[in-house]
């Protein structure tokens, strides 16, 4: 089975900004909060995909679509 690529830890935390997160400590890993949710970014370079999938899923983040139907 093929690997799936992660992305870099600056590019998860720009994404996770423009969702309404905001940083509130960096150490050896980014902790980023919107007042009810605190999530963790660790600081590897890549981030595994599985590792980003499960912080998505913590936070119940929907895909973004731009042509999606009301």
């Amino acid at each position: 089975m093929p690997q799936i690529p992660g992305i870099n830890h600056l590019d998860a935390v720009q994404a996770f900004q423009k969702a309404g997160f905001e940083i509130k400590r960096q150490g050896k890993h980014i902790i980023m909060t919107d007042g009810v949710r605190i999530i963790t970014i660790p600081r590897h370079n890549p981030i595994n995909a599985y590792t980003l999938g499960g912080i998505v899923r913590k936070i119940n983040l929907e895909p973004y679509t731009p042509f999606a139907c009301a």
